[in-house]
């Protein structure tokens, strides 16, 4: 099993998660972000998508983050990513996609560096729009936890889904650019759970061979 990733990688962080929670074993192939080399012709031969993450598991391509834990929980079952039962899946699926298609690219690399080049804003005003869209995200992604019947430890019930996963990249996010995330407290109990679990420490940036 391969991986390419990036340390600072939203995306990468969430399936280096998975692949520990799952115990998994992976070689990581390292692409350098800011430097371009993603637009690179070598890596677009790997991944026409030019993103990362990209995984090989048994010689097949796998790409886009949700649809790789998504691979690994059915091929991997234990411990599970997704619940059981039918209105579970849905749900972590849901919250899941908030933060990975909702929040996520608002703020990724590329929305960055083109409201830089393109558009000519300045830092404090790239910040702002940073901060801004976390903010509103966190918002949304709070009042949907506190919806639900029986609250639990994570995002979804007493043990990490992949809602989780995609949570805990969100959150260095927005500490890196020292956002205010006070008004998500059950949000950021369900970051602290996740912290207390050796396969989420293992997989944040700077333990990452890559990490400047």
């Amino acid at each position: 099993m391969k991986l390419y990733t990036y340390f600072r990688s939203s995306a990468a962080f969430r399936v280096r998660i998975a692949l520990n929670l799952k115990g998994l074993e992976y070689e990581p192939a390292f692409v350098h972000l800011p430097r371009g080399d993603h637009r690179k012709p070598e890596y677009a031969a790997v991944n026409p998508q030019a993103l990362v993450p990209a995984m090989f598991d048994d010689g097949q391509l796998l790409t886009q983050s949700l649809a790789i834990m998504e691979y690994l929980d059915e091929k991997y079952p234990g411990p599970p990513l997704l619940p059981k039962d039918l209105t579970g899946r849905a749900r972590v699926r849901s919250l899941s996609l908030l933060i990975a298609c909702e929040i996520h690219p608002l703020n990724n690399l590329r929305v960055l560096q083109y409201l830089a080049r393109q558009l000519g804003h300045p830092e404090e005003v790239r910040n702002s729009w940073y901060r801004h869209w976390i903010h509103d995200g966190l918002a949304r992604l709070e009042a949907d936890l506190l919806r639900a019947a029986r609250p639990g430890k994570f995002c979804h019930g007493d043990a990490p889904t992949m809602a989780d996963c995609c949570l805990v990249p969100q959150i260095f996010n927005a500490r890196r650019l020292d956002c205010d995330t006070s008004h998500a407290p059950t949000v950021m109990r369900a970051f602290d759970e996740c912290m207390k679990i050796e396969a989420f420490q293992k997989a944040q940036p700077s333990q990452q061979p890559d990490a400047e």
